[in-house]
């Protein structure tokens, strides 16, 4: 009898899915350990701020946090246009996956900010243009994955999907430069200020550990909410081809 090997159908794609979950294991691995080295840097290596003392602490969260939202929903703008150009699926499951971690980092991006703001301004909220378009970026993404809810369709909700996260994009520039713009009670950028001066080395590292800890955590989610996503598909897919056969 022969020792050769048998090439089964489905093997390579076996393989493929075996290699892509030891890729996710070890992302994950490399993001808990991230994420524990960011929360030592920032909650006790790094020196308290001259003037708001520990509260400061707060900023290695919201920044990274904030600029994470940035990514997440440039990702979903790209990929709507390239959903709108290809119509291919790929580009579908990365904008939802990606509008949906960019809603969850823009939520505790509001949340920080708000218990930042409490002992700073004496307030938990104001209308000032920053918090303001920060808001109204939070409903349109929210909106976003509302309508993916809505529409049973799929198709159709994806196509009205990406317009949307086509055209809310828009606010992104409009809440980064609002401080510009604006008067604003809402600080300019702190790390390269005005003036030249920057973040003490301790609190630069403290802050990039972070935002790196954070960037592989926006990665990790959206691999694995792309792949629920996929598998979603498959499923609706087998469904129909299921149902085919039960009416003929």
């Amino acid at each position: 009898m022969s020792s050769t090997t048998m090439n089964l159908p489905g093997t390579p794609r076996l393989r493929s899915n075996s290699a892509r979950l030891g890729a996710r294991t070890l992302l994950g691995v490399a993001t808990g350990m991230a994420m524990l080295l960011a929360l030592y840097a920032a909650l006790v290596a790094s020196p308290p701020e001259r003037v708001e003392g520990d509260l400061f602490r707060i900023f290695y969260f919201h920044v990274p946090l904030a600029l994470l939202t940035y990514v997440a929903f440039g990702v979903t703008f790209v990929a709507s246009l390239f959903y709108l150009w290809r119509g291919q699926p790929f580009w579908d499951r990365l904008a939802l996956s990606s509008a949906e971690v960019g809603l969850v980092f823009c939520t505790l991006v509001l949340a920080t900010g708000s218990i930042w703001g409490r002992p700073t301004w004496g307030v938990w909220w104001t209308w000032d243009a920053r918090l303001t378009s920060s808001l109204v970026l939070w409903f349109i993404y929210l909106s976003y994955v509302m309508l993916r809810s809505y529409i049973e369709e799929h198709r159709r909700a994806a196509r009205y999907a990406a317009v949307l996260g086509v055209i809310g994009f828009l606010d992104v520039p409009i809440v980064q430069f609002s401080v510009n713009w604006w008067r604003t009670l809402h600080p300019q950028s702190t790390v390269m200020a005005s003036a030249g001066r920057s973040l003490p080395p301790s609190m630069l590292f403290a802050l990039v550990l972070s935002l790196v800890a954070f960037s592989l955590l926006y990665v990790q989610l959206v691999m694995t909410r792309m792949h629920i996503e996929a598998l979603q598909d498959m499923r609706q897919a087998v469904e129909g081809q299921f149902n085919d056969l039960v009416e003929e």
